[in-house]
């Protein structure tokens, strides 16, 4: 199956059926049972460090360091991918509707709150491929409107999405669904 800019894969389907497995084999994490995971037309083991410049992967926890800021967990986490701004950061905590947790050390977060702030993170890496697990969870009906056009608003920019969710995606974008079986 391809996705090409501009376009969103949903991936659902019942506990235990591969969809984090797959998710994890598309970021280059797992080999591949079978097939390939291509970008630009070549494996991604031939072309890692281009596949990974252009990536940004969110699993279904949060991944924050407890005892860092929300703010601090940024800094790090994008810092390694590439130079980023503390105002750029601020910037992405604010599009996520989480400004009000970027000096609040991730311990204290609701986890709403931390989901957020792991989608800012997303947001801060500047990356055209977005692979989120469960971007939903434990988000209130808000944060769930608000991630969706944040998944429109990179789409419609020309970024692609692969989305593994347990329910209907109401995000107005080409997209396709995938559903694997148990």
């Amino acid at each position: 199956m391809a996705l090409a800019p501009r376009q969103l894969l949903h991936i659902c389907g019942p506990n235990g059926s591969g969809k984090t497995t797959l998710l994890r084999v598309a970021c280059g994490l797992l080999r591949p049972e079978q097939g390939e995971v291509s970008w630009g037309g070549q494996s991604i083991s031939s072309v890692r460090l281009e596949y990974q410049a252009q990536l940004a992967y969110a699993s279904h926890e949060p991944a924050l360091k407890a005892d860092l800021t929300a703010l601090e967990n940024l800094r790090f986490a994008v810092g390694l991918k590439r130079p980023a701004t503390i105002k750029d950061l601020r910037d992405s905590l604010e599009r996520t509707g989480a400004a009000a947790c970027a000096d609040l050390p991730a311990r204290v977060l609701s986890a709403g709150q931390r989901r957020r702030v792991a989608m800012a993170r997303v947001l801060a890496m500047g990356a055209s491929l977005w692979l989120l697990d469960e971007p939903f969870t434990n988000l209130d009906a808000a944060g769930a409107e608000l991630m969706s056009a944040l998944l429109r608003s990179h789409v419609e920019k020309g970024g692609a999405a692969l989305v593994v969710a347990h329910h209907d995606l109401t995000v107005d974008v080409d997209s396709r669904r995938l559903d694997l079986a148990a």
